[in-house]
């Protein structure tokens, strides 16, 4: 049944359209300011009245090649291209691994089990980091790229997700495949992951964003300077830069442009797949 029009719909519709724009200005605007700011030279920042858009022959790249210069952000750039890399790969493999168990294999306790690992979700990760953090020194990894990367290369989330996701696979398919001669990793290999695609596109965003992103971690484990991450060389930039003298905040923009654009990057090429895991997934019981 259709329901009728009245009178009012078009200007609800017009109010929500405003209420939309509202909102995303409110978060685009600070991210077009710290990139507009990245371009002017030091002082100018504070001008009145406030400029967020400035012309393309104003714009002064002499913040990006002074920020590589002043400290080896190359270093911390492929640094973090490394860990993020390798925990994602890490995240994919074990959690898809794990989640293709939960789902479809039988055996003794396995609901209840994953319930008491999805319960492990609503303890902070500031509860578990001494522990962990003990672990990692007790084994020598202090310093090391082992220290940063291995501990995260498992999620709960991530596993509960893929689970979610492998659950909607039709049984058909996999009693076909074993009919076929197919053992568990050619099933697994062959058929799961191939139709959960934007699933795993979720998760890897995820991964990705959270490792890139991340500064506590870091802090902890990278002592060293050749060792730290691009969150961890930005922490350690602000400070240098605002200890005695004036903070340069052009500069200090330049280098949060430098962390944030990869992300940016993935997200738009990954957006698809990443809504559409996320609706999928979370849908099936």
């Amino acid at each position: 049944m259709v329901r009728a029009k009245h009178w009012y719909d078009t200007p609800i519709r017009l109010l929500g359209y405003a209420i939309l724009i509202l909102v995303t200005l409110t978060m685009v605007i600070p991210f077009i300011w710290m990139l507009t700011t990245s371009l002017r030279p030091s002082g100018s920042e504070f001008a009145y009245p406030p400029q967020i858009i400035i012309p393309p022959n104003e714009w002064d790249f002499s913040n990006y090649t002074r920020l590589f210069t002043l400290v080896p952000f190359g270093q911390y750039f492929a640094n973090t291209l490394f860990i993020t890399s390798l925990t994602v790969a890490g995240q994919l493999l074990v959690c898809s691994t794990a989640a293709y168990g939960f789902a479809r294999l039988n055996f003794v306790g396995r609901d209840k089990i994953f319930l008491l690992y999805l319960a492990t979700m609503m303890i902070p990760f500031q509860v578990t980091l001494i522990p962990l953090f003990l672990m990692v020194f007790g084994l020598g990894w202090v310093n090391t790229y082992h220290g940063l990367i291995i501990p995260g290369i498992s999620s709960v989330f991530g596993i509960f997700l893929l689970r979610q996701s492998f659950l909607g696979v039709p049984r058909d398919y996999q009693d076909a495949a074993r009919i076929d001669g197919a053992g568990e990793w050619t099933i697994f290999t062959r058929v799961f992951l191939p139709l959960n695609g934007p699933a795993l596109a979720t998760l890897g965003v995820f991964a990705f964003m959270g490792t890139w992103t991340d500064l506590l971690w870091p802090l902890l484990i990278a002592r060293e300077q050749h060792l730290r991450t691009l969150e961890l060389g930005l922490a350690y930039f602000n400070a240098s830069t605002s200890a005695f003298t004036r903070t340069n905040w052009p500069l200090v923009m330049a280098a949060a442009v430098v962390v944030m654009l990869p992300v940016l990057i993935i997200y738009m090429f990954a957006q698809r797949y990443f809504v559409e895991g996320i609706s999928l997934s979370g849908v099936k019981g």
